[in-house]
């Protein structure tokens, strides 16, 4: 089953070139730059494949609050072509969003029913390519993520490592809590739904987040603990930490969705990392 993907480098593209092997075809910058949507629309017009997933999008949090019209255009009108592009083919296209459409309020996981509001410009982008997505007609699914982790690029797992090799103490946002998510998981979850939306399925909304739910301060916790990093750790408020953009407070995702309809259920985590820091030669 050919699959087109537009990512390359990307932590959850990475992933998918390992879980799809020959099947999947992988479009970088090079081949489709998705600040350019049309390019975007016609590398999918020009493909035999049989599904496309896109796991590329701007996914600068802090830096999208001064560059919020490109983050736009690249998370919210490229997947937009694409879709329109994948319906006019008539095959079925698979998006990964974010937790971050939603306000974050409450203690409740969201559902796929819940109300949207995102709390800052990356959250808009995202949305707004969700709301395309959904127009555009053909056979699609989004799958909202979070927190997303992996042995490759830029995560919160290879940058607590970083800083406990340079400092002894560290203070970490524990009033934020969701869901760390291994990168594998979510490409095995997406190469998974695009074989079954291939054959019928008609797709949908569906969340997808580690389990159980976790602050940013119980999750350095246990890679600390995991990686034998001797470090005294300090759970502060959000406020402590002052970021550009806003964070939603609650991040945890309601998953049963996605397990009633394709049986994908949430992964464990903790397992995940151990495998990601085995990957890295960081597990004690």
């Amino acid at each position: 089953m050919p699959v087109l993907v537009f990512g390359r480098t990307g932590q959850v593209a990475t992933e998918l070139a390992g879980v799809g092997g020959d099947d999947i075809i992988c479009l970088g910058r090079a081949e489709a730059d998705l600040s350019d949507p049309e390019a975007c629309a016609a590398a999918i017009r020009q493909t035999d494949a049989t599904a496309v997933i896109n796991a590329a999008a701007y996914t600068a949090v802090d830096k999208a609050e001064d560059s919020e019209a490109l983050a736009t255009v690249i998370n919210g009108d490229a997947p937009s072509a694409m879709a329109r592009a994948a319906a006019a083919r008539g095959v079925p296209f698979v998006h990964v969003s974010t937790d971050y459409v939603f306000d974050g309020s409450g203690e409740a996981p969201w559902r796929e029913t819940d109300t949207v509001a995102p709390l800052n410009a990356y959250g808009r982008s995202k949305l707004k390519g969700e709301q395309g997505i959904a127009a555009a007609g053909g056979t699609c699914a989004i799958l909202r993520t979070a927190w997303v982790f992996s042995a490759h690029g830029n995560n919160f797992v290879k940058t607590m490592l970083r800083l406990s090799a340079e400092r002894d103490s560290l203070r970490v946002v524990d009033d934020q809590v969701g869901c760390p998510t291994p990168a594998r998981a979510i490409a095995e979850a997406l190469w998974r739904m695009a074989g079954a939306m291939a054959e019928g399925h008609p797709g949908g909304i569906y969340h997808f987040g580690g389990q159980p739910p976790v602050s940013w301060c119980g999750f350095a916790q246990a890679i600390f603990e995991r990686a034998g990093r001797n470090v005294a750790l300090a759970g502060i408020p959000t406020s402590d930490f002052p970021t550009p953009a806003r964070r939603p407070a609650n991040s945890r995702l309601d998953c049963r969705a996605l397990e009633a309809d394709f049986g994908i259920g949430p992964p464990d985590w903790r397992a995940g990392l151990d495998e990601v820091l085995r990957e890295l030669g960081e597990m004690a």
